[in-house]
């Protein structure tokens, strides 16, 4: 069969190569077709269009490139029709993959929505339009199932979080340090600035800040997948700060805490057992319109999950040199050990319910 596939940022591309190994078991014939980055490459994904040229983020920072995400809209819809799939996999990506839903359900294209957009947060008359445009839905938080059901009378099939498996496959390299020429005799604080050159621009120049006020600690950046280290070192300018690529998970094991922008790194950070801080920054404007419409107590996944502020959130105001530092002194002291409770009550909710398999073999049972 045919599978056309749109993930439109890193996590998504992660989840779709996992997704697409596991449909590849099931179907050896299967030729698949889509948007997306390295990972889905490497498993035999003709790529299209890749997630570093995707990335856009922030009300403003949208409207500032819409003209581009008008291009992509029309360039993806030809791009379906004429690959002429047996299904479309949309992957998180709710602004661009909505619109593709509608457009492919008005040309009878079967739809298959993986990683449900967070309409519970914002957002939720679109809601109206999974009802009418999505044949199946997959959600992966464990609040997700109930409040389609209970609040939408929508049924969706609750798979489990596809990071809880694919952390479980990681091991702990015992050479990393050498390898990486880190300090043997520092302990490591890891970096996770985000993966879009917006976030970046806003966070990194923070980060920096705080570094000054650990000196017996060693800072290193793990670098988002679509960024190259040229980005980084235009930031970071004199300051000898570590890059590393693709290993992110290793550098994690390897720390003793993190600083994390939102999103999904915030979840795989706590999956690893790592004290954290959540950071955040945006534009005014963006973050002007987020408050008015978001409608969420927290932005970070565990505490969502967990529905109490277990890591420390330090969003716009409250994201500055001096209460990052405050918090990440707590944070190496005693204060991680509540943490770290808490991470185990994390990952007995979520436990492990192979989300890529089950999601694999419900999109062909679906289309067959």
């Amino acid at each position: 069969m045919k599978y056309y596939i749109i993930a439109g940022e890193a996590s998504g591309d992660l989840h779709g190569s996992n997704l697409i190994k596991e449909i590849k078991k099931k179907d050896s014939n299967a030729i698949i077709r889509g948007w997306g980055g390295d990972l889905m490459k490497s498993v035999g994904v003709t790529i299209v269009k890749h997630i570093k040229d995707l990335a856009f983020m922030g009300f403003w920072e949208v409207l500032l490139n819409l003209r581009s995400i008008i291009h992509n809209l029309s360039f993806c819809k030809k791009d379906i029709i004429l690959f002429n799939p047996d299904t479309i996999i949309y992957i998180d990506y709710p602004g661009f993959n909505l619109r593709i839903a509608k457009w492919a359900k008005s040309c009878s294209f079967n739809n298959q929505y993986y990683i449900s957009p967070q309409v519970w947060a914002w957002k939720e008359n679109r809601v109206k339009i999974l009802k009418k445009c999505i044949d199946n839905l997959y959600v992966i938080l464990p609040f997700e199932k109930n409040y389609f059901k209970k609040k939408h009378s929508l049924n969706v099939e609750y798979v489990g979080h596809p990071l809880v498996e694919h952390l479980l496959k990681i091991k702990k390299e015992p050479y990393f340090i050498k390898k990486n020429k880190l300090d043997n005799n520092k302990e490591i604080i890891t970096l996770m600035p985000g993966s879009r050159k917006q976030e970046i621009n806003k966070i990194l120049p923070i980060f920096i800040g705080v570094i000054n006020n650990f000196k017996s600690y060693q800072f290193v950046i793990a670098a988002a997948p679509s960024i190259d280290s040229s980005f980084y070192l235009s930031i970071l300018k004199n300051n000898d700060i570590k890059i590393i690529h693709n290993n992110t998970y290793n550098l994690l094991i390897h720390s003793k805490a993190a600083l994390v922008t939102s999103g999904t790194a915030t979840l795989e950070t706590a999956l690893l057992k790592i004290p954290q801080l959540v950071c955040y920054k945006t534009s005014p404007i963006s973050y002007l319109i987020a408050k008015i419409l978001v409608n969420i107590d927290y932005i970070s996944l565990v505490n969502l999950i967990l529905n109490k502020e277990v890591v420390k959130e330090l969003i716009q105001k409250n994201c500055t040199v001096n209460k990052i530092t405050k918090e990440l002194q707590d944070l190496l002291m005693e204060k991680n050990k509540s943490i770290l409770k808490e991470y185990d009550i994390l990952i007995k909710t979520i436990g492990n319910n192979r989300a890529s398999e089950k999601t694999s073999q419900f999109i062909i049972n679906s289309i067959k």
